[in-house]
């Protein structure tokens, strides 16, 4: 633990590169992986100068930089080794086009191990961790307390690990501030602790130096315990600085693990599904071509609830100009960029989601099946897509909560005009766990469609979609003793909408809740500035998919709008029209920060259930992250406008 500060003489600082926490040495935009260096105990980034040389042109290295220290010697010490972890994956986001490999030397090792873990909500991001001159986590360093220990004891200490010139021992000043910056990450180190049982699924390589006074091979043997994955060990040359002191030599054998992993094929990635199907022939599965999985639909619902899923409102026109608006941009590759694995995760109102699509609320889906939002939340949670329950759910939102797991979940409420009751049903989803409300106020009455009128279909009539109100304690509180479902559906029917709010209300809903909240059906950029005035956190740019209001602005256009009347740093989703990868990307690249995406898992569930659900959003996932390889993005944070151009005769530069 008592270590060098500087890898390298004192001299200008590489500029930062997204954050405070990262620097780049050696800038290599067409490099194929990028190396991740977390510095030793009283180290900083700048140690690793001379590895960043060494490494062979398609390997570009980051150097994390951590506070206390340098240009960030303002900003407060870390308090323990997790906010180190937590800071640097964070920073590294920008970053997660290339495969990441991760090394930490002494407590860097501790600091990218946790890294590492905080990253595997994405088992693509980091392809292997090095660890080095380091014991494993859940081991007891023996680091002696240097709150106590003389300032001469400190010195001798750094003179027998070596890599700090006696010259710059002499220099008080310099000394003065290693120990300052030694004693806090000490500190770090003395109150880490780490389970036996905590392991990566990352593969895991130990380097340790033949001459090392503090490690040996057998004193890092434990660090297998620590992955699942492949494991292995190698020694280098040198002392305890053998890392950074050996440049050529260590930069030669990450470079062959690197060249190795690279050379392997990916795996566990959305894409991945192509190739299963290709394999699968033409045995007993589900189709992949929308079109003909709502036919299969059609095939296995009645008339009367296929017209119910499937059905506009008025003449269809605003489904239409849905679909229309997103035919009216074409996706602009760029080629050559070396993607080889994509990170789809996004970061939403305080989440890391592992996927920027969530399946929209549909209301009442036992009409389509037997388990109806059980199934759909399960088939989500299996593809790893958050789920958004709708207010009019034919199981409650604490049925649906249990079958969900520990995947994310948002409650969509449809703001009853009986208050205690809105209060009540916001209560128990924060009690199961939902972690966001969506606000739905584009239905203040049910729209004009005439499939359900022709077909005097509506499942809440005969009591289908209200069971979080019959499973209400305020709900059952109004209804007269041993009423029935009749009397249950003419109460919902009474308070289960509330067409007077106004914007003037939102603030008393905002009070009665810490959850974020999101207002779904805005189009106006007026109405999305009105929704944060009132509270709201953010907004769903939505059409409700063109069933309540015929004749309306496609959300996707309405899309760019509303990002600019909001600003960069709200959450703006949007749904209506989405239906392919290629459609997710675009919506994206025009300002949406995720999607929702509804009426297709409808046609599964129909289909084949939970399982009919996973394969849509398998699907609809593989073709998102074989569009972000075509088009060379890496990252969902790396979309932009400059990968779309309006449908047409490409304009020339300038």
């Amino acid at each position: 633990m008592i270590e060098r500060v500087f890898g390298a003489a004192p001299g200008p600082l590489p500029p930062a590169a997204a954050s405070t926490w990262i620097r780049v040495f050696d800038r290599r935009p067409q490099s194929a992986a990028r190396l991740v260096c977390f510095p030793h105990g009283a180290g900083s980034a700048r140690a690793f100068e001379g590895l960043s040389g060494a490494l062979p042109e398609y390997i570009e290295l980051l150097a994390v930089q951590y506070p206390g220290r340098e240009d960030r010697r303002g900003e407060p010490f870390a308090e323990d080794i997790a906010a180190l972890a937590a800071g640097a994956a964070d920073a590294l986001a920008p970053y997660a086009d290339r495969p990441l490999f991760l090394l930490g030397h002494s407590m860097g090792a501790l600091v990218a191990f946790e890294a590492a873990r905080l990253m595997q909500h994405d088992p693509t991001l980091v392809a292997r961790l090095f660890v080095s001159a380091a014991r494993p986590p859940s081991v007891d360093w023996e680091e002696p307390d240097l709150d106590r220990t003389p300032d001469e004891v400190i010195a001798d200490g750094l003179r027998q690990l070596g890599g700090v010139p006696e010259v710059m021992l002499r220099d008080q000043d310099f000394l003065t501030e290693v120990l300052r910056i030694a004693r806090a990450d000490c500190r770090l180190v003395r109150a880490y602790r780490c389970s036996p049982e905590i392991a990566l699924k990352t593969p895991l390589t130990v380097l340790v130096a033949d001459a090392d006074p503090k490690n040996s091979v057998d004193r890092v043997r434990g660090w297998s315990r620590h992955t699942s994955a492949e494991h292995s060990t190698e020694t280098h040359s040198g002392g305890h600085f053998g890392l950074t002191e050996r440049a050529t030599e260590i930069a030669t054998l990450l470079a062959r693990y690197i060249d190795d992993d690279l050379a392997a094929p990916t795996a566990n990635v959305p894409a991945d599904l192509v190739r299963e199907l290709y394999l699968a022939g033409h045995g007993d599965r589900l189709t992949s071509d929308l079109t003909t999985l709502a036919e299969a639909a059609r095939d296995v619902l009645p008339p009367a609830v296929y017209g119910f899923v499937d059905g506009d409102a008025g003449t269809g026109e605003t489904r239409r100009t849905n679909r229309e608006a997103f035919g009216r941009w074409r996706l602009l590759p760029r080629v050559l960029r070396g993607v080889t694995r994509r990170d789809l995760s996004v970061s939403l109102l305080g989440q890391r989601l592992p996927v920027p699509v969530l399946l929209a609320p549909v209301s009442a889906q036992t009409v389509v099946h037997p388990d109806g939002e059980l199934a759909s939340v399960r088939g989500a949670a299996d593809a790893g897509v958050p789920f958004v329950l709708s207010s009019f759910s034919s199981h409650s939102l604490e049925d649906v909560a249990a079958a969900a797991g520990p995947g994310p979940r948002w409650f969509q409420l449809y703001w009853p005009s009986d208050d205690e009751l809105a209060v009540s049903l916001i209560r128990r989803a924060e009690a199961s766990g939902y972690t966001a409300l969506v606000l739905t106020v584009d239905a203040p009455t049910f729209g004009y469609r005439p499939v359900d009128l022709d077909n005097s279909f509506l499942p809440f009539i005969n009591g289908v979609g209200i069971a979080n109100y019959t499973s209400d304690p305020v709900f059952q509180a109004a209804l007269p003793a041993g009423s029935g479902i009749e009397t249950a559906v003419k109460h919902w029917a009474s308070v289960s909408g509330n067409p007077a709010l106004t914007w003037a209300r939102l603030p008393w809903l905002r009070e009665r809740t810490a959850l974020p909240i999101l207002v779904k059906g805005v189009l106006h950029p007026e109405d999305a500035r009105l929704a944060l005035a009132g509270g709201a956190d953010g907004v769903i740019v939505s059409n409700h998919g063109g069933r309540q209001l015929d004749g309306t602005m496609a959300a996707l256009d309405s899309l760019p709008a509303v990002r600019a009347a909001v600003g960069e740093t709200i959450p703006v989703l949007m749904d209506s029209g989405v239906r392919t990868g290629n459609d997710v990307v675009k919506a994206l690249a025009l300002g949406a920060d995720a999607v929702l995406y509804g009426r297709p898992y409808q046609y599964g569930l129909a289909v084949a259930g939970q399982r009919g659900v996973h394969h849509v959003l398998r699907c609809l996932l593989a073709e998102f992250d074989l569009a972000l390889a075509m088009i060379g993005c890496g990252s969902v944070e790396s979309i932009g406008v400059d990968f779309l151009a309006p449908a047409g005769v490409l304009a020339t530069p300038g």
